[in-house]
C-alpha cells in the first residue's frame, strides 16, 4: 500500500461535504448558488456540499464456504471479476451525479436467496487481527478507482452475519483496529467508515459490544485512534432509527431509512436536524423508493440508493440498469443540477424482474419501476390477463412486504405475458401499460 495523498480529498465543513476544498456538485453548473445558503430554482436548498450515494455494499464480496452457488444470472461468480465490474460502471454513474458508494469488509445479505448466515464473506479470521490479502487488494482497488474520479468510499467494517464468525468481544476489538489500520495505511483522503451496520438490530444481540451505545461511542474512539483521526467515522442503527449519542459520537450521522413512508422519512430528518444541527447528515441504505431525494433535496441531507437485488446479489450487476438504477440516476442528477433531456411519458416506467437471467430456482422478483413514483396512484400486475395483485406504494413491487423486500412470483410453465397497468394520479387517471413476453420455463 502507497501512502499517498490522494486526487479525491474528502472534508466537512458544518452540514457541507467538500471535496478538494470546493462543495461537493460545485463543479455542474446552475446547481442553485453556493453553499446551504443558495436556492435552486424549486425553492430547495441548494444541492452544493451533499453527497447522493449509492449501496454496492458487496463490492469485495467473496464466501469461502460455497462460492459455486453464486454461479448464476447466466454468469459465473469470481470475487475480482464482480470488483472489476464495480469499478468499470463508476465513471457512467458519476455522469449523473453519483459521488459515493457503500462497500463493506464483510457484505451484506443476499436477502431474496440466500440465508446470509451460510456465507462466509469474513476477511479478518476468527481473531480479528488479519486481513485477508485478497480482500484487502480488491478494496483498495475500489477506494483508488474511486479516489480517481472525485468519488467517496463509504466503507463499512462490521456487519453481524459475519461478526459472529469473530471469536469473542477481543476479536471484534481486534477487527475494528485491523480494518483502521488498513485505512490509515492506504493514505486514503476519500473515505468515510461505517463502523458497523444497523448496530442496534437484534442480530447484534449476543454482540453487547456493538449493540450498547456507549461502547459504540468508545470503540469510535477506537477506531479515531487508529486511523489518525482524520477519517470521519460513522455508525448506522435500522431503518428510521437515530440515537443521539451515537450521533454526537460520530462526524458524519449515518442513517438507514429502510420500511418508512416519505412522510416518515422527512419526519426522522426533522428531528435528527433539530437534535444534531450541525453536522451532515447521510443515509446510505433506504429501498429503491427515489422519491426520497426530493426530501433529501428540500432538508439539505444526502440520499443513499438500495437495489437490494441487482446490487446486492452476488453476481452483482453494477451497472446503470434499464429501470430501477436508470430512472435513480436520472432523478439523482436532475436533484443535483445535471441538465437532462425529459423522457417521453411510455419511458418514465419500465416493468422490471422479467429479464431472461433474472431467475433463480424457478423465482422472480417482479416489480414496476417509474421516474416519478410519487406520480402513481395504483399498479395493477396481470399475468396472462388475469389480475394478480395490486400495488398502492412506491416501489410498486408485486406481493411487496416492505418497501425494500418482497416475496417471489413462482415461475409456472404456462407464463405467457406480464402486463403492469399503470394507474397515474392526475384528474384523469391517465393510464400507461407495460408488457413483457416471457417463456415460463425457467
Amino acid at each position: 500500500m502507497h501512502h499517498s495523498m490522494g486526487k479525491t480529498v474528502l472534508s466537512i465543513r458544518g452540514r457541507d461535504f467538500y471535496i478538494n476544498g470546493t462543495p461537493v456538485y460545485a463543479e455542474i453548473g446552475g446547481a442553485g448558488g453556493a453553499g446551504t445558503a443558495g436556492s435552486s430554482p424549486s425553492g430547495h436548498p441548494s444541492p452544493l456540499g451533499l453527497l447522493m450515494n449509492s449501496r454496492f455494499i458487496q463490492g469485495v464480496f467473496d464466501d469461502k464456504a460455497d462460492p459455486r452457488r453464486f454461479d448464476r444470472f447466466g454468469r459465473t461468480f469470481d470475487p475480482e471479476t464482480n470488483t472489476d465490474n464495480l469499478i468499470a460502471a463508476l465513471p457512467e454513474w458519476y455522469k449523473y451525479g453519483l459521488r459515493a458508494i457503500t462497500v463493506g469488509f464483510q457484505g451484506g445479505w443476499p436477502v431474496f436467496t440466500t440465508d446470509v448466515r451460510t456465507i462466509d464473506n469474513n476477511p479478518f479470521g476468527t481473531d480479528g487481527r488479519q486481513l485477508d490479502e485478497a480482500y484487502a487488494a480488491r478494496m483498495d482497488r475500489i477506494i483508488r478507482a474511486a479516489d480517481s474520479l472525485g468519488m467517496v468510499v463509504i466503507v463499512n467494517f462490521l456487519y453481524w452475519a459475519q461478526a459472529h464468525r469473530l471469536k469473542d468481544g477481543r476479536a471484534v476489538v481486534a477487527a475494528i483496529e485491523t480494518a483502521s489500520s488498513f485505512i490509515k495505511n492506504g493514505g486514503y483522503t476519500n473515505v468515510i467508515i461505517d463502523l458497523a451496520n444497523e448496530y442496534n438490530i437484534e442480530y447484534w444481540n449476543e454482540r453487547y459490544l456493538i449493540k450498547s451505545h456507549e461502547s459504540m461511542q468508545v470503540l469510535m474512539d477506537l477506531v479515531r485512534r487508529h486511523t489518525g483521526g482524520s477519517i470521519p467515522v460513522g455508525c448506522t442503527g435500522g431503518g428510521g432509527i437515530f440515537n443521539k449519542l451515537i450521533a454526537e459520537a460520530s462526524d458524519v450521522v449515518l442513517i438507514h431509512g429502510n420500511g418508512l413512508t416519505r412522510g416518515r422519512y422527512y419526519d426522522l430528518i426533522r428531528r435528527i436536524l433539530d437534535t444534531i444541527p450541525d453536522k451532515p447528515v447521510l443515509c446510505n441504505e433506504d429501498s429503491p423508493c427515489i422519491s426520497r431525494l426530493e426530501i433529501a433535496a428540500r432538508t439539505h441531507t444526502s440520499w443513499g440508493h438500495y437495489d437490494n437485488f441487482t446490487k446486492q446479489e452476488p453476481p452483482a450487476n453494477f451497472g446503470i440498469n434499464p429501470g430501477q438504477d436508470t430512472f435513480f440516476a436520472r432523478r439523482m442528477a436532475k436533484t443535483v443540477g445535471i441538465q437532462l433531456p425529459e423522457l417521453p411519458l411510455e419511458e418514465q416506467f419500465y416493468l422490471e424482474g422479467l429479464e431472461p437471467d433474472n431467475v433463480w430456482q424457478g423465482q422472480r422478483w417482479i416489480r414496476l419501476s417509474a421516474e416519478y413514483p410519487e406520480r402513481i396512484d395504483h399498479v395493477n400486475f396481470y399475468r396472462n390477463g388475469e389480475l394478480i395483485y395490486t400495488s398502492y406504494d412506491e416501489p410498486f413491487l408485486l406481493f411487496g412486504q416492505t418497501t425494500w423486500i418482497q416475496k417471489p412470483w413462482l415461475v409456472r410453465p404456462d407464463d405467457k405475458e406480464w402486463l403492469a397497468e399503470v394507474v397515474l394520479s392526475d384528474a384523469d387517471r391517465t393510464i400507461i401499460e407495460k408488457r413483457v413476453e416471457v417463456s415460463g420455463i425457467a
